[in-house]
């Protein structure tokens, strides 16, 4: 070039190149970064927000509901993810209409809390005499309340994932060792509703519906004589200092019913790949998790409940004909309250026992 020294030449040549060098390299990682977005977003992440209202450390939260939570993540190689939130997103009672109405993506809780009549066939398991483990229980449980009555039609608005029992229901006092009918005669005792509200009314005593969470300060203050509650829960919300005696009958004096439901827009928006992977370790396989959970649970509340000196013992003959008695006229009631929906309770109840292991 005319005027340019041959070296000044170079130099400039090679500034050229380096700039032209760094440009395509430039647009190149652009173009890698454009075509991973939108990879991204093609297989874009679903997380589950999940809300909580047990004990962040109660034990079905930390061996049931965060290895099931990591468990989808796995079946679904990390596309789908559970998030557990440490505080509730509302009170236990609201969070089945929580899932319905998107306030969260998955709830699980009692159908007993729901006051309306919506899960009137959910009562199955609630029963006397239902199961002496929560495994077993809780997988029968899914079993007939999903084949035999309808599940999922009672859900209305919720996918439904999951089902379960706790252990065999335990009448726990403060005071006052019940020996015979007329002992519960007056006696304040906490339910979680349903059938157990309506047995122990049965039985003559005043019930009081609360949430599990407000069992420690009613019972520190002598508001409620005692409650209905599982093994574990003594020891899950700090009772044993304000608990002396444990009645317990075979295959439980009652139980309770929960459920784990997701959104059904949430739900939809899942691959149909994997929610058949998410189905896959929910339904009966989450039953037998936290049916586990439970018993494990349960085992140890009775360690530290004997410890404690704590009386656990076996109702007497005359407690147990008198629950046999309000049980059985319950049961009828609530066979012929299905019976014009075309469901034979009657028939449910007898699979229900069998495959939980319950001779009656």
């Amino acid at each position: 070039m005319v005027g340019i020294s041959p070296s000044a030449y170079l130099k400039q040549e090679r500034k050229m190149k380096t700039y032209l060098k760094s440009t395509f390299l430039k647009v190149a990682t652009l173009g890698i970064l454009a075509m991973s977005l939108s990879t991204t977003s093609a297989v874009a992440d679903t997380e589950l927000v999940m809300s909580s209202w047990l004990p962040a450390k109660h034990p079905i939260v930390v061996n049931a509901f965060k290895p099931w939570a990591k468990q989808i993540s796995e079946v679904t190689d990390g596309r789908v993810t559970v998030r557990i939130l440490s505080k509730p997103l509302g009170a236990p009672p609201a969070h089945y209409d929580m899932a319905v109405d998107g306030v969260a993506d998955i709830t699980y809780g009692l159908h007993s809390f729901t006051k309306d009549d919506r899960f009137k066939r959910s009562r199955i398991g609630q029963f006397s005499f239902i199961g002496n483990d929560a495994e077993s229980g809780s997988t029968a449980f899914w079993n007939v309340y999903t084949e035999n009555l309808d599940a999922q039609a009672e859900h209305k608005g919720a996918k439904l994932l999951g089902l379960f029992v706790h252990g065999p229901g335990i009448l726990h006092t403060k005071d006052k060792k019940i020996s015979q009918p007329s002992d519960l005669e007056g006696l304040k005792i906490r339910t979680p509703g349903g059938y157990i509200a309506d047995m122990m009314k049965d039985q003559g005593a005043s019930t009081l519906f609360m949430s599990s969470g407000e069992v420690f300060e009613k019972l520190s203050r002598g508001v409620i004589d005692g409650v209905t509650f599982t093994y574990e829960a003594i020891t899950a919300f700090k009772l044993t200092d304000h608990i002396n005696h444990s009645m317990r009958i075979p295959g439980g004096i009652y139980n309770t019913t929960w459920f784990v439901v997701a959104n059904q827009k949430k739900w939809d928006s899942i691959s149909k790949e994997d929610q058949a992977a998410i189905e896959a370790i929910s339904g009966p396989a989450f039953a037998s998790l936290i049916g586990k959970a439970w018993n494990d649970a349960d085992t140890k509340a009775i360690v530290v409940m004997e410890k404690a000196d704590i009386e656990i013992y076996d109702a007497s003959p005359e407690m147990l004909e008198s629950i046999s008695g309000t049980a059985k006229q319950l049961e009828a009631d609530w066979v012929k309250s299905i019976a014009g929906d075309g469901f034979d309770g009657e028939a449910a109840l007898v699979e229900l026992r069998k495959q939980s292991k319950v001779a009656k």
